[in-house]
Protein backbone atom coordinates (compact mmCIF):
# COMPACT_ATOMS: atom_id res chain seq x y z
CA UNK A 1 0.00 0.00 0.00
CA UNK A 2 1.57 3.31 -1.09
CA UNK A 3 1.45 6.80 0.59
CA UNK A 4 -1.57 8.03 -1.41
CA UNK A 5 -3.70 5.12 -0.19
CA UNK A 6 -2.54 5.80 3.40
CA UNK A 7 -3.57 9.44 3.02
CA UNK A 8 -6.96 8.48 1.60
CA UNK A 9 -7.55 6.09 4.52
CA UNK A 10 -6.27 8.60 7.10
CA UNK A 11 -8.96 11.10 6.07
CA UNK A 12 -11.55 8.83 7.67
CA UNK A 13 -9.49 8.18 10.85
CA UNK A 14 -8.33 11.49 12.39
CA UNK A 15 -5.61 11.40 15.06
CA UNK A 16 -7.16 11.75 18.54
CA UNK A 17 -6.21 10.95 22.14
CA UNK A 18 -8.36 7.84 22.11
CA UNK A 19 -6.59 6.61 18.97
CA UNK A 20 -3.19 7.16 20.57
CA UNK A 21 -4.30 5.37 23.76
CA UNK A 22 -5.70 2.49 21.69
CA UNK A 23 -2.41 2.29 19.78
CA UNK A 24 -0.34 2.07 23.00
CA UNK A 25 -2.62 -0.61 24.49
CA UNK A 26 -2.59 -2.67 21.29
CA UNK A 27 1.21 -2.50 21.05
CA UNK A 28 1.65 -3.60 24.68
CA UNK A 29 -0.71 -6.56 24.18
CA UNK A 30 0.97 -7.53 20.90
CA UNK A 31 4.44 -7.29 22.53
CA UNK A 32 3.34 -9.67 25.28
CA UNK A 33 2.04 -12.10 22.64
CA UNK A 34 4.95 -11.75 20.19
CA UNK A 35 7.88 -11.85 22.68
CA UNK A 36 7.69 -15.65 23.38
CA UNK A 37 7.26 -16.37 19.68
CA UNK A 38 10.30 -14.24 18.78
CA UNK A 39 12.42 -15.87 21.52
CA UNK A 40 11.44 -19.35 20.29
CA UNK A 41 12.22 -18.30 16.71
CA UNK A 42 15.65 -16.89 17.65
CA UNK A 43 16.38 -20.04 19.69
CA UNK A 44 15.49 -22.25 16.72
CA UNK A 45 17.67 -20.14 14.37
CA UNK A 46 20.61 -20.29 16.81
CA UNK A 47 20.19 -24.05 17.20
CA UNK A 48 20.18 -24.49 13.44
CA UNK A 49 23.35 -22.40 13.07
CA UNK A 50 25.06 -24.40 15.85
CA UNK A 51 24.11 -27.67 14.17
CA UNK A 52 25.25 -26.42 10.79
CA UNK A 53 28.56 -24.93 11.94
CA UNK A 54 29.59 -27.07 14.95
CA UNK A 55 27.92 -30.49 14.81
CA UNK A 56 27.48 -31.09 11.09
CA UNK A 57 31.16 -30.88 9.91
CA UNK A 58 32.50 -33.42 12.47
CA UNK A 59 29.59 -35.74 11.74
CA UNK A 60 30.24 -35.46 8.01
CA UNK A 61 33.96 -36.10 8.49
CA UNK A 62 33.28 -39.10 10.74
CA UNK A 63 30.81 -40.59 8.27
CA UNK A 64 33.24 -39.95 5.40
CA UNK A 65 36.10 -41.67 7.26
CA UNK A 66 33.83 -44.59 8.19
CA UNK A 67 32.66 -44.94 4.60
CA UNK A 68 36.25 -44.81 3.31
CA UNK A 69 37.38 -47.50 5.77
CA UNK A 70 34.42 -49.73 4.97
CA UNK A 71 35.02 -49.22 1.27
CA UNK A 72 38.69 -50.13 1.60
CA UNK A 73 37.86 -53.31 3.56
CA UNK A 74 35.10 -54.34 1.15
CA UNK A 75 37.29 -53.60 -1.86
CA UNK A 76 40.15 -55.75 -0.54
CA UNK A 77 37.86 -58.57 0.60
CA UNK A 78 35.45 -58.79 -2.31
CA UNK A 79 38.18 -57.91 -4.82
CA UNK A 80 40.21 -60.96 -3.83
CA UNK A 81 37.15 -63.21 -3.73
CA UNK A 82 36.00 -61.92 -7.11
CA UNK A 83 39.44 -62.47 -8.64
CA UNK A 84 39.55 -66.06 -7.36
CA UNK A 85 36.00 -66.78 -8.57
CA UNK A 86 36.76 -65.22 -11.94
CA UNK A 87 39.89 -67.30 -12.35
CA UNK A 88 38.08 -70.51 -11.35
CA UNK A 89 35.16 -69.81 -13.71
CA UNK A 90 37.49 -68.93 -16.57
CA UNK A 91 39.62 -72.05 -16.02
CA UNK A 92 36.93 -74.62 -15.27
CA UNK A 93 34.00 -73.35 -17.36
CA UNK A 94 34.84 -70.78 -20.03
CA UNK A 95 37.94 -72.41 -21.50
CA UNK A 96 36.31 -75.89 -21.88
CA UNK A 97 33.24 -74.27 -23.38
CA UNK A 98 35.35 -72.26 -25.82
CA UNK A 99 37.27 -75.40 -26.83
CA UNK A 100 33.98 -77.28 -27.29
CA UNK A 101 32.59 -74.46 -29.43
CA UNK A 102 35.66 -74.01 -31.63
CA UNK A 103 36.62 -77.69 -31.95
CA UNK A 104 33.26 -79.49 -32.05
CA UNK A 105 30.25 -77.24 -32.59
CA UNK A 106 31.75 -75.01 -35.29
CA UNK A 107 32.86 -77.89 -37.61
CA UNK A 108 29.54 -79.66 -36.98
CA UNK A 109 27.62 -76.50 -37.93
CA UNK A 110 29.68 -76.08 -41.12
CA UNK A 111 28.95 -79.72 -42.08
CA UNK A 112 25.21 -79.33 -41.47
CA UNK A 113 25.12 -76.11 -43.46
CA UNK A 114 26.92 -77.80 -46.38
CA UNK A 115 24.46 -80.71 -46.29
CA UNK A 116 21.51 -78.28 -46.30
CA UNK A 117 22.80 -76.06 -49.10
CA UNK A 118 24.28 -78.78 -51.30
CA UNK A 119 21.72 -81.58 -50.89
CA UNK A 120 18.46 -80.63 -49.20
CA UNK A 121 17.75 -77.27 -50.87
CA UNK A 122 18.18 -78.55 -54.49
CA UNK A 123 16.02 -81.60 -53.71
CA UNK A 124 13.27 -79.48 -52.11
CA UNK A 125 13.43 -76.96 -54.97
CA UNK A 126 12.96 -79.69 -57.58
CA UNK A 127 10.14 -81.31 -55.61
CA UNK A 128 8.34 -77.95 -55.25
CA UNK A 129 8.64 -77.25 -58.98
CA UNK A 130 7.18 -80.68 -59.85
CA UNK A 131 4.24 -80.26 -57.45
CA UNK A 132 3.56 -76.79 -58.85
CA UNK A 133 3.56 -78.05 -62.43
CA UNK A 134 1.12 -80.86 -61.54
CA UNK A 135 -1.27 -78.45 -59.77
CA UNK A 136 -1.14 -76.06 -62.73
CA UNK A 137 -1.84 -78.78 -65.31
CA UNK A 138 -4.47 -80.75 -63.37
CA UNK A 139 -6.38 -77.97 -61.54
CA UNK A 140 -5.71 -74.37 -62.59
CA UNK A 141 -5.93 -74.87 -66.37
CA UNK A 142 -9.36 -76.70 -66.22
CA UNK A 143 -10.77 -74.10 -63.78
CA UNK A 144 -9.62 -71.24 -66.00
CA UNK A 145 -11.28 -72.88 -69.06
CA UNK A 146 -14.57 -73.40 -67.18
CA UNK A 147 -14.62 -69.78 -65.92
CA UNK A 148 -13.87 -68.22 -69.31
CA UNK A 149 -16.13 -70.32 -71.56
CA UNK A 150 -18.95 -71.46 -69.25
CA UNK A 151 -19.47 -69.27 -66.16
CA UNK A 152 -18.93 -65.83 -67.74
CA UNK A 153 -21.51 -66.28 -70.62
CA UNK A 154 -24.11 -67.72 -68.22
CA UNK A 155 -23.75 -64.83 -65.74
CA UNK A 156 -23.78 -62.18 -68.49
CA UNK A 157 -26.85 -63.37 -70.46
CA UNK A 158 -28.75 -64.94 -67.58
CA UNK A 159 -28.41 -62.16 -64.95
CA UNK A 160 -26.75 -58.90 -66.06
CA UNK A 161 -28.75 -58.26 -69.28
CA UNK A 162 -32.23 -58.80 -67.66
CA UNK A 163 -31.31 -56.62 -64.64
CA UNK A 164 -30.12 -53.76 -66.89
CA UNK A 165 -33.30 -53.89 -69.01
CA UNK A 166 -35.51 -53.90 -65.87
CA UNK A 167 -33.67 -50.89 -64.42
CA UNK A 168 -33.82 -48.86 -67.65
CA UNK A 169 -37.45 -49.60 -68.73
CA UNK A 170 -39.30 -50.11 -65.40
CA UNK A 171 -37.55 -48.72 -62.32
CA UNK A 172 -36.32 -45.46 -63.87
CA UNK A 173 -39.81 -44.14 -64.97
CA UNK A 174 -41.34 -45.16 -61.62
CA UNK A 175 -38.58 -43.36 -59.69
CA UNK A 176 -38.94 -40.15 -61.75
CA UNK A 177 -42.71 -40.00 -61.18
CA UNK A 178 -42.35 -40.61 -57.44
CA UNK A 179 -39.70 -37.88 -57.16
CA UNK A 180 -41.99 -35.32 -58.96
CA UNK A 181 -44.90 -36.06 -56.59
CA UNK A 182 -42.75 -35.82 -53.45
CA UNK A 183 -41.26 -32.53 -54.67
CA UNK A 184 -44.70 -30.92 -55.03
CA UNK A 185 -45.76 -32.14 -51.59
CA UNK A 186 -42.57 -30.74 -50.00
CA UNK A 187 -43.06 -27.30 -51.56
CA UNK A 188 -46.60 -27.02 -50.14
CA UNK A 189 -45.56 -28.21 -46.71
CA UNK A 190 -42.61 -25.82 -46.56
CA UNK A 191 -44.82 -22.77 -47.47
CA UNK A 192 -47.32 -23.69 -44.72
CA UNK A 193 -44.67 -24.17 -42.08
CA UNK A 194 -42.94 -20.90 -43.00
CA UNK A 195 -46.13 -18.92 -42.55
CA UNK A 196 -46.81 -20.50 -39.16
CA UNK A 197 -43.23 -19.84 -37.99
CA UNK A 198 -43.37 -16.15 -38.88
CA UNK A 199 -46.53 -15.64 -36.86
CA UNK A 200 -45.18 -17.56 -33.87
CA UNK A 201 -41.90 -15.63 -33.96
CA UNK A 202 -43.71 -12.25 -33.89
CA UNK A 203 -45.78 -13.31 -30.85
CA UNK A 204 -42.72 -14.60 -29.01
CA UNK A 205 -40.75 -11.42 -29.75
CA UNK A 206 -43.47 -9.22 -28.25
CA UNK A 207 -43.67 -11.45 -25.19
CA UNK A 208 -39.87 -11.35 -24.74
CA UNK A 209 -39.82 -7.54 -24.92
CA UNK A 210 -42.33 -7.34 -22.09
CA UNK A 211 -40.42 -9.83 -19.93
CA UNK A 212 -37.11 -7.96 -20.56
CA UNK A 213 -38.65 -4.59 -19.55
CA UNK A 214 -40.04 -6.11 -16.34
CA UNK A 215 -36.67 -7.75 -15.57
CA UNK A 216 -34.77 -4.50 -16.06
CA UNK A 217 -37.07 -2.71 -13.63
CA UNK A 218 -36.74 -5.44 -11.02
CA UNK A 219 -32.95 -5.52 -11.47
CA UNK A 220 -32.64 -1.77 -10.92
CA UNK A 221 -34.77 -2.00 -7.77
CA UNK A 222 -32.76 -4.93 -6.35
CA UNK A 223 -29.46 -3.21 -7.15
CA UNK A 224 -30.59 0.00 -5.38
CA UNK A 225 -31.66 -1.99 -2.33
CA UNK A 226 -28.35 -3.94 -2.22
CA UNK A 227 -26.25 -0.78 -2.57
CA UNK A 228 -28.29 1.07 0.06
CA UNK A 229 -28.79 -1.67 2.65
CA UNK A 230 -25.63 -3.80 2.25
CA UNK A 231 -22.72 -2.26 0.30
CA UNK A 232 -22.86 1.23 1.89
CA UNK A 233 -22.84 -0.08 5.54
CA UNK A 234 -20.08 -2.57 4.76
CA UNK A 235 -17.96 0.15 3.12
CA UNK A 236 -18.49 2.47 6.11
CA UNK A 237 -17.48 -0.28 8.56
CA UNK A 238 -14.43 -1.13 6.43
CA UNK A 239 -13.26 2.52 6.17
CA UNK A 240 -14.05 3.66 9.73
CA UNK A 241 -13.34 0.50 11.80
CA UNK A 242 -11.53 -2.34 10.04
CA UNK A 243 -8.93 -0.26 8.18
CA UNK A 244 -7.67 1.75 11.22
CA UNK A 245 -7.71 -1.31 13.48
CA UNK A 246 -5.89 -3.46 10.91
CA UNK A 247 -3.29 -0.77 10.25
CA UNK A 248 -2.65 -0.29 13.97
CA UNK A 249 -2.39 -4.06 14.55
CA UNK A 250 0.09 -4.42 11.67
CA UNK A 251 2.21 -1.53 12.95
CA UNK A 252 2.03 -2.93 16.47
CA UNK A 253 3.20 -6.35 15.25
CA UNK A 254 6.12 -4.75 13.39
CA UNK A 255 7.24 -2.69 16.42
CA UNK A 256 6.72 -5.60 18.82
CA UNK A 257 8.73 -7.93 16.55
CA UNK A 258 11.69 -5.53 16.57
CA UNK A 259 11.52 -5.01 20.36
CA UNK A 260 11.19 -8.76 20.93
CA UNK A 261 14.25 -9.26 18.71
CA UNK A 262 16.32 -6.91 20.85
CA UNK A 263 15.15 -8.66 24.04
CA UNK A 264 15.70 -12.14 22.56
CA UNK A 265 19.23 -11.30 21.37
CA UNK A 266 20.15 -9.92 24.79
CA UNK A 267 18.83 -13.04 26.53
CA UNK A 268 20.61 -15.23 23.97
CA UNK A 269 23.96 -13.47 24.51
CA UNK A 270 23.63 -13.90 28.28
CA UNK A 271 22.75 -17.60 27.94
CA UNK A 272 25.57 -18.16 25.43
CA UNK A 273 28.15 -16.57 27.75
CA UNK A 274 26.86 -18.63 30.69
CA UNK A 275 26.95 -21.83 28.61
CA UNK A 276 30.52 -21.08 27.46
CA UNK A 277 31.78 -20.61 31.00
CA UNK A 278 29.91 -23.67 32.31
CA UNK A 279 30.29 -26.12 29.40
CA UNK A 280 32.34 -24.79 26.50
CA UNK A 281 35.51 -23.85 28.36
CA UNK A 282 35.77 -27.18 30.29
CA UNK A 283 35.04 -29.20 27.14
CA UNK A 284 37.62 -27.24 25.13
CA UNK A 285 40.24 -27.72 27.86
CA UNK A 286 39.48 -31.46 28.00
CA UNK A 287 39.70 -31.75 24.21
CA UNK A 288 43.07 -29.98 24.03
CA UNK A 289 44.62 -31.50 27.14
CA UNK A 290 43.19 -35.06 27.13
CA UNK A 291 41.52 -36.14 23.88
CA UNK A 292 44.18 -34.81 21.51
CA UNK A 293 47.17 -36.58 23.19
CA UNK A 294 45.16 -39.80 23.52
CA UNK A 295 44.15 -39.63 19.85
CA UNK A 296 47.75 -39.06 18.74
CA UNK A 297 48.89 -41.98 20.89
CA UNK A 298 46.23 -44.28 19.40
CA UNK A 299 47.10 -43.15 15.89
CA UNK A 300 50.85 -43.72 16.28
CA UNK A 301 50.83 -46.75 18.57
CA UNK A 302 47.74 -48.72 17.45
CA UNK A 303 46.37 -47.65 14.09
CA UNK A 304 49.69 -47.35 12.17
CA UNK A 305 51.02 -50.83 13.22
CA UNK A 306 47.62 -52.39 12.52
CA UNK A 307 47.55 -50.82 9.08
CA UNK A 308 51.08 -52.03 8.29
CA UNK A 309 50.17 -55.53 9.51
CA UNK A 310 47.08 -55.53 7.29
CA UNK A 311 49.20 -54.45 4.30
CA UNK A 312 51.72 -57.22 4.95
CA UNK A 313 48.89 -59.76 5.28
CA UNK A 314 47.44 -58.56 1.98
CA UNK A 315 50.79 -58.95 0.22
CA UNK A 316 51.25 -62.42 1.70
CA UNK A 317 47.74 -63.42 0.57
CA UNK A 318 48.44 -62.16 -2.96
CA UNK A 319 51.73 -64.09 -3.05
CA UNK A 320 49.94 -67.24 -1.84
CA UNK A 321 47.25 -66.82 -4.51
CA UNK A 322 49.95 -66.38 -7.17
CA UNK A 323 51.74 -69.53 -6.01
CA UNK A 324 48.45 -71.48 -5.95
CA UNK A 325 47.64 -70.30 -9.46
CA UNK A 326 51.04 -71.42 -10.78
CA UNK A 327 50.64 -74.79 -9.00
CA UNK A 328 47.18 -75.35 -10.48
CA UNK A 329 48.42 -74.34 -13.92
CA UNK A 330 51.35 -76.78 -13.72
CA UNK A 331 49.02 -79.56 -12.47
CA UNK A 332 46.61 -78.91 -15.33
CA UNK A 333 49.49 -79.00 -17.85
CA UNK A 334 50.77 -82.27 -16.39
CA UNK A 335 47.26 -83.78 -16.46
CA UNK A 336 46.80 -82.73 -20.09
CA UNK A 337 50.16 -84.30 -21.02
CA UNK A 338 49.20 -87.49 -19.19
CA UNK A 339 45.88 -87.71 -21.05
CA UNK A 340 46.95 -86.62 -24.56
CA UNK A 341 50.65 -87.18 -24.54
CA UNK A 342 53.52 -84.79 -25.12
CA UNK A 343 55.31 -84.06 -28.38
CA UNK A 344 58.51 -85.87 -29.16
CA UNK A 345 60.56 -82.77 -28.50
CA UNK A 346 58.88 -82.28 -25.09
CA UNK A 347 59.11 -85.83 -23.67
CA UNK A 348 61.02 -86.06 -20.41
CA UNK A 349 64.54 -87.37 -20.58
CA UNK A 350 65.13 -86.17 -24.17
CA UNK A 351 67.07 -83.04 -25.11
CA UNK A 352 65.38 -80.15 -26.92
CA UNK A 353 67.12 -79.10 -30.08
CA UNK A 354 70.44 -80.88 -29.24
CA UNK A 355 71.68 -83.11 -32.12
CA UNK A 356 73.37 -86.45 -31.62
CA UNK A 357 77.15 -86.65 -31.48
CA UNK A 358 78.95 -86.51 -34.83
CA UNK A 359 82.56 -86.73 -35.89
CA UNK A 360 84.39 -83.60 -34.87
CA UNK A 361 81.82 -82.68 -32.24
CA UNK A 362 82.10 -82.91 -28.48
CA UNK A 363 78.34 -82.81 -27.84
CA UNK A 364 76.86 -86.07 -26.62
CA UNK A 365 73.35 -87.33 -26.16
CA UNK A 366 72.50 -87.37 -22.45
CA UNK A 367 70.77 -90.74 -22.72
CA UNK A 368 73.75 -92.39 -24.44
CA UNK A 369 76.72 -93.80 -22.55
CA UNK A 370 79.95 -91.84 -22.57
CA UNK A 371 82.21 -93.34 -25.24
CA UNK A 372 85.89 -93.77 -24.69
CA UNK A 373 88.16 -91.41 -26.52
CA UNK A 374 90.78 -94.12 -27.12
CA UNK A 375 90.21 -96.92 -29.65
CA UNK A 376 89.83 -100.53 -28.67
CA UNK A 377 93.08 -102.08 -27.52
CA UNK A 378 94.50 -98.86 -26.17
CA UNK A 379 96.30 -95.97 -27.80
CA UNK A 380 98.81 -97.30 -30.36
CA UNK A 381 100.76 -94.08 -30.21
CA UNK A 382 101.06 -93.95 -26.45
CA UNK A 383 104.52 -95.59 -26.43
CA UNK A 384 105.88 -93.30 -29.12
CA UNK A 385 105.93 -90.28 -26.88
Amino acid sequence: MDDREHQQLDRYAPETASNRLLRVVVRIVVLVVVLPVRMVWDLAVAGGQVCRRVLLPPAVRALTALADGAGWVLERLFGGIGWVLGWLIGTLVLRPLRWLYTSVLTPLGHGLRWIGTALLLPALYGLGNGIGWLITVLLIVPLRFLWRYVAVPVVRYGLVVPVVWLYANVLTPIGLGTAWVLGRLWQGTAWTLGTLWQGTAWVLAQLWRGIAATGRGLGLAVAWLVMTLLVAPIGWVYRRILTPVGREIAAAFEVAWRIAGYVSRAVGRALARLAWHLIGAPVSWAYRRVCTPVGHFLRDAVWAPARRAAAEAGRAARAALTTARETVRQARRDAWRALVGAAAAERPGEPRGIPARTLGSTTTVPSAAQASESPLGGDPFAKQG
